[in-house]
């Protein structure tokens, strides 16, 4: 009924977007439009444009009443015809409902999390993942041919570093204090900066014991990280070595072109450096320095190479990055933009704190995501049995990352994020159970179904949640905001545990009970889809 009524606005009010807003009371209506937007553009009071529509507008079926209260234009529906079509398309669809076909298969790149292989990712890092795991799954929902790239940067200063500290066989699970220690010798000794600054050189010229290696204490980086992120549920189709636009000569390429903007120049250190002036970014001096003054190069220069190659594999191109990102990335942009190359959407995400503040790799103030994890586990088996401690403990860290809004920090805590009651992971499992439990328990029939009997104000304010799973799944989705859609279960789950518990599904009289069987199908349906959307198990039984 909602895009019945949209579509109704579009014509007579002869606007391309509409946006109806959920007036705060049903005496009010179902569904309102607020009438600024015309008046802007009318030059008109909004209350005169919405009682001059609610006369023009002709009632369709569905629609009991069109009705102007000051500024809103308020549609009141037909609550059985509502419930049949709402609740009808969702048993059709099944696992479909909810998307709106937005990508039509169209091509689709995210690049995400691209962790630095230095050591064991930590919980901050892991917001990157999660967050590209769920917008993947979000994109894929909507019929895009998604594919996910992982940047791996392995050639960089920190890289060598480690590299340096590392010996033969050297497990994944050492890497972190190696790297923590490398770091530390390399403030007590400054002279340790050459030795890294060398073996980067030997690197890039090609030298083959020292490129074996790097690769070496990569790969054991990389797979350990992988591991991790696939017990999480989180693969990447791709992972892209920053190493190769050394080798393949694009990071030469790039200079020369460079070189024809007339805004690369050498500085008095002899480092190539690109004169960003006239891009309004927000730095004192606008330079991006491209190479060392050895002329080994910079990961800018290298992550410039690469975005253009991943640009041309898609028009629809996605990289998550943190907020301290923010400007390198406009210096990358304004990059790309000299060379006439288009870049990516960019979704910047706040950082998760700790009680004394961001995590950092290199001090080693931090959650390893693989302690947290595993910590996880063992609270959820007190909760739970060992069978289903899994699934549990990931949906709390899942969803304590995605209910925020990528813009806040997560501030990290144990006990709220591993809480097994309220705005959890958790708690959107366990009713996503009960809803199951009622289905198993009735031994649920397709029957010819009353939806007039779906009337209590519980039953209609559940139904209408449930007609809304479309329009948050394409906001979640073309915005990249998983958070619209973590709340919306949220919701969901409170409305459907306040009619679980003021209405009777079970013990109702024949007819009610059929009706009410078809409405917890719906919901446990709609639930279904949704957890899996944020990579959270569904469980049946809890």
């Amino acid at each position: 009924m909602q895009e019945k009524i949209i579509e109704l606005l579009k014509k007579y009010a002869n606007l391309k977007e509409i946006n109806l807003e959920i007036p705060p009371s049903p005496e009010l209506g179902d569904f309102a439009f607020p009438c600024f937007q015309l008046a802007k553009i009318q030059k008109k009071d909004p209350v005169e444009i919405s009682l001059a529509l609610s006369k023009e507008i002709k009632l369709i079926k569905g629609l009991e009443k069109i009705q102007a209260l000051g500024p809103y234009l308020n549609f009141f529906v037909d609550k059985s015809m509502n419930a049949e079509l709402i609740l009808k398309e969702i048993l059709t669809k099944k696992g479909k409902y909810g998307s709106r076909n937005l990508g039509k298969n169209k091509p689709f790149l995210v690049e995400h999390t691209s962790i630095n292989p230095n050591a064991s990712p930590h919980l901050g890092r892991a917001r990157n993942a999660i967050l590209g795991g769920s917008i993947s799954s979000l994109l894929k929902f909507q019929n895009y041919k998604v594919q996910t790239h992982y940047y791996v940067n392995d050639v960089g200063k920190q890289i060598a570093l480690l590299v340096l500290g590392c010996r033969k066989n050297t497990r994944f699970n050492q890497l972190l204090k190696i790297y923590i220690q490398m770091n530390k010798k390399l403030e007590a000794d400054k002279n340790l900066e050459r030795e890294v600054f060398g073996l980067l050189k030997k690197f890039e010229d090609g030298d083959k014991a020292t490129i074996k290696r790097f690769k070496n204490t990569v790969d054991i980086c990389i797979k350990g990280q992988k591991a991790i992120l696939k017990e999480l549920g989180i693969e990447y189709d791709l992972f892209d070595y920053e190493s190769k636009y050394l080798f393949n000569k694009q990071t030469n390429n790039l200079l020369e072109k460079l070189k024809s903007t007339k805004r690369l120049f050498e500085d008095e250190e002899s480092r190539f450096v690109l004169d960003q002036s006239g891009f309004n970014l927000a730095m004192k001096t606008p330079y991006l320095v491209l190479t060392r003054s050895d002329k080994t190069s910079l990961y800018p220069l290298r992550d410039i190479a690469y975005t253009i190659e991943k640009m041309k594999k898609a028009k629809n191109n996605l990289v998550i990055l943190g907020e301290d990102q923010k400007l390198y990335f406009q210096q990358l942009k304004a990059a790309l933009s000299l060379l006439n190359h288009p870049s990516p959407e960019v979704l910047h995400y706040s950082f998760v704190l700790l009680s004394t503040g961001k995590m950092s790799t290199r001090k080693g103030n931090l959650v390893l995501l693989e302690d947290f994890m595993k910590k996880a586990v063992k609270k959820a088996e007190k909760k739970s049995s060992k069978k289903i401690a899994k699934s549990v403990a990931y949906a709390a860290i899942k969803y304590s990352l995605l209910r925020v809004s990528n813009d806040k920090n997560v501030v990290f805590d144990w006990d709220q994020a591993l809480s097994f009651e309220g705005e959890t992971g958790p708690y959107l499992q366990y009713t996503y159970a009960r809803s199951y439990s009622i289905l198993r328990k009735s031994k649920f029939k397709n029957n010819k179904i009353n939806f007039s009997l779906l009337r209590e104000p519980a039953e209609i304010e559940l139904i209408k949640k449930l007609g809304a799973f479309s329009e948050i799944i394409e906001k979640a989705s073309s915005k990249y905001q998983p958070h619209l859609l973590a709340n919306y279960l949220f919701l969901l789950c409170q409305n459907f545990n306040e009619f679980y518990h003021k209405y009777s599904v079970l013990k109702a009289e024949k007819e009610v009970k059929e009706a009410r069987l078809i409405l917890v199908k719906a919901v446990n349906q709609v639930l279904k889809t949704g957890l899996k959307l944020l990579g959270i198990n569904p469980i049946e039984k809890m």
